[in-house]
């Protein structure tokens, strides 16, 4: 009885000893204080390394998006908005609701905070009690040092080679750091599914996908009708005219006293550049460093 367990044992031990060596303790192997040093330097620099190249990819795998484009080159696309022309008539806030398929929600949604708008109008409060309230236009202002693309952790918002501030909707994941972190609250949040019913779906733009629940969205520059005015001029062999450009967008398009105007900032013969160089020209907040690319002029009515 006594040889069988002994036998037992020295089985066991001998499976122990042969697949599981990582339960035995080992002894420590002695170092030499010198190699010890220089073990430890090189590992530091190579868990430095390994900092590094962590950080590499998970910045890569955060974009999720196209590489980036590095310095805007060729094309910047701005806009201008001339507030001695504008009178506050709200065409192009229903115009760019109606071209980018947004949907009424009813003023339950707008006291909830939940209104959904690509393009507001601010109200700036006279101090004549007697005197009509000033109107501004307040689009996405597509800052060159935007904010909401620093934070997205998944690039669904990124700057494309030509300076606009591109949302891609399937790509949001609805977290909202955007909407924190912009400092303009350009950026609208789907809180329930968007709803057309009725003859309303009749009047869906096919050139603009419909928003879900659950994803931020905001105004594009009617990047769909620009792509429009490229591909028309590469068919022709040309190249575009700022006189197509100029009232390209919905807002722009539907404005009666063409206050809005669209183009390109580094055509020094464009409109919107003219606009630019204009002593009366300011941007909103321009002391936070986002260097908007919508640019106002201010009002410059003689008093009667």
């Amino acid at each position: 009885m006594a040889n069988t367990l002994l036998a037992v044992f020295r089985s066991l031990a001998a499976h122990l000893i042969s697949g599981g060596r990582w339960l035995l303790p080992r002894p420590r192997p002695r170092v030499d204080p010198g190699e010890r040093r220089l073990a430890l330097g090189a590992g530091i620099a190579t868990l430095g390394g390994s900092f590094v190249a962590l950080g590499q990819s998970r910045s890569a795998v955060a974009s999720n998006a196209p590489p980036d484009p590095g310095p805007v080159t060729g094309r910047r696309w701005g806009m201008s908005i001339d507030l001695d022309s504008c009178t506050g008539c709200n065409a192009c806030q229903v115009a760019c609701r109606q071209e980018n398929n947004i949907p009424t929600q009813g003023p339950e949604a707008l006291q909830e905070g939940g209104h959904i708008e690509w393009m507001a109008m601010l109200w700036n409060e006279p101090e004549d009690e007697l005197a009509m309230p000033e109107l501004l236009p307040f689009p996405c202002q597509h800052c060159d040092d935007a904010p909401c693309v620093k934070v997205c952790p998944v690039g669904a918002t990124y700057q494309d080679s030509e300076g606009i501030v591109v949302q891609v909707w399937d790509r949001c994941i609805g977290c909202r750091y955007c909407m924190v972190a912009c400092p303009y609250g350009r950026r609208m949040f789907n809180w329930e599914e968007p709803k057309f019913e009725g003859s309303l779906v009749q009047m869906l733009n096919p050139d603009v996908a419909t928003r879900t629940a659950g994803i931020v969205e905001k105004c594009t520059f009617c990047s769909h009708r620009l792509q429009g005015v490229k591909e028309s001029a590469r068919l022709q062999g040309r190249e575009m005219r700022d006189e197509e450009l100029q009232h390209m967008t919905a807002c722009a398009s539907a404005c009666p006293a063409k206050a809005i105007t669209f183009g390109d900032l580094n055509d020094t013969e464009s409109a919107v550049a003219k606009h630019r160089r204009s002593p009366r020209v300011f941007r909103l907040l321009e002391h936070l460093g986002t260097d908007p690319k919508v640019f106002y002029l201010k009002k410059e009515r003689q008093e009667e």
